[in-house]
């Protein structure tokens, strides 16, 4: 059985790499080759520090965890579409002087279109939140 150090490790590389889709606790455990038990406990460990979120699930009838990473690495596609790459004032620009980005609109446009871009690119990718609304009282 390989050390709880290196397990954790290793499923926290796997959450990681599910992104925003996530991945079962059984899963994880069934990769790690773990008993459900060590897969568990990894997973509690890695949520008590912070860096992944346990989400109850009911899959095949049995309720179950999907783990979600609560940071995911930067890309350079994160930031290709930023208009200051290719702004001819950003050599002068900063928050101090008159081209700031605190008032550029091109920047806030292109911020504000990333929160807009996520959820209708990939609806999976939040999961399905039918079962949790049919439970909110409201």
């Amino acid at each position: 059985m390989p050390k709880r150090n290196d397990l954790e490790q290793k499923a926290l590389h796997f959450v990681i790499n599910t992104g925003h889709v996530g991945v079962l606790q059984s899963e994880l455990w069934r990769e790690l080759d773990a008993s459900s038990r060590e897969g568990s406990r990894v997973a509690i460990k890695l949520e008590e520090k912070g860096l992944i979120r346990r989400e109850k699930e009911l899959q095949g009838g049995r309720w179950t965890y999907r783990l979600f990473p609560k940071r995911l690495p930067a890309s350079i596609e994160s930031i290709a579409d930023c208009p200051c790459l290719l702004c001819k004032d950003n050599a002068r620009c900063d928050p101090t002087t008159a081209i700031s980005p605190k008032n550029c609109v091109k920047l806030t446009e292109w911020i504000i279109s990333l929160g807009e871009e996520t959820p209708e690119e990939d609806p999976e990718a939040l999961g399905d939140d039918s079962f949790a609304e049919s439970l909110d009282p409201e």
